[in-house]
């Protein structure tokens, strides 16, 4: 997590995208990364659907051998480009375009450093300047990030902030094995807080809606913070420490995700 910044120094800037319509995919993680590049597909949808308006799709996939990406890219009719750790791996050699977005293969399988990485290559792949990035992160990582969460958690954020929101609630729930719900900040606003009270630890992105949602929570008796929003890449780094020290509290190591329970590996072992 604390190599985040070396990571991302070393992310590729020589790279764009063509010109044409885009269209991104990915599972778990590298969904979430893969939503910061614009119109996304979750790779099961796009198995499902592959007739899509786009002219080329782009894949994430850190190790290159996530299964379900492997289904879409193989359903889609027409160039692919990838975005990875590994430059040889079965997605690679299916894809038109190979982008290597990090130094090495993270070993945790809570990514995190291979997430920012994704998200700052994407960002770099659409022309952005991500030379100020490194240092960001590096400044994010020495932030207080208080008490961490015990029980039931929620993240909501809306637009630039939405896929952060989700991969802030997969992170806590893999990590520290939380039950935590990433909402869409209007969608939260529309029904959802029927289900929501004193016992909910909740966190704001800022944004578009986000004093709503915030007073809404508060007058629910559910202690709210209102987390800065400033890039995706940053913003995260908030969460990977809310995650490690959670993870800590509740004396678990994030790194496996549970896999390291004879339970929990059985369960993984029943689906590719």
């Amino acid at each position: 997590m604390f190599a985040q910044p070396d990571w991302l120094r070393q992310v590729p800037t020589n790279h764009r995208f063509p010109e044409g319509r885009l269209l991104f995919t990915g599972c778990g993680t590298s969904f979430h990364a893969a939503q910061t590049g614009g119109q996304a597909v979750q790779a099961l949808e796009l198995v499902i659907q592959p007739g899509r308006d786009a002219d080329l799709l782009v894949a994430v996939s850190h190790e290159g051998t996530t299964h379900m990406t492997t289904k879409a890219v193989e359903a889609w009719n027409g160039p692919t480009w990838l975005i990875t750790g590994a430059r040889d791996s079965p997605l690679a050699r299916a894809c038109d375009e190979v982008v290597v977005a990090t130094p090495d293969i993270e070993q945790s399988w809570c990514h995190t450093a291979s997430y920012t990485s994704a998200v700052a290559s994407v960002a770099a792949l659409h022309g952005e300047d991500i030379g100020w990035l490194p240092d960001a992160v590096e400044d994010a990582l020495r932030q207080d990030v208080g008490e961490p969460p015990a029980g039931r958690v929620l993240v909501a954020g809306a637009g630039r902030a939405w896929p952060t929101a989700q991969e802030a609630a997969l992170k806590l729930r893999e990590g520290a094995h939380l039950p935590v719900e990433a909402h869409h900040t209007e969608q939260l606003l529309h029904g959802h807080l029927a289900a929501i009270d004193e016992t909910v630890r909740a966190y704001v992105l800022d944004g578009a809606r986000a004093q709503d949602a915030a007073r809404a929570l508060e007058v629910l008796g559910c202690e709210t913070t209102v987390v800065p929003s400033v890039h995706p890449v940053v913003d995260i780094v908030f969460f990977h420490l809310l995650t490690l020290a959670a993870a800590e509290a509740r004396g678990v190591d994030p790194d496996p995700i549970r896999t390291d329970d004879e339970r929990w590996k059985r369960a993984r072992g029943a689906y590719v």
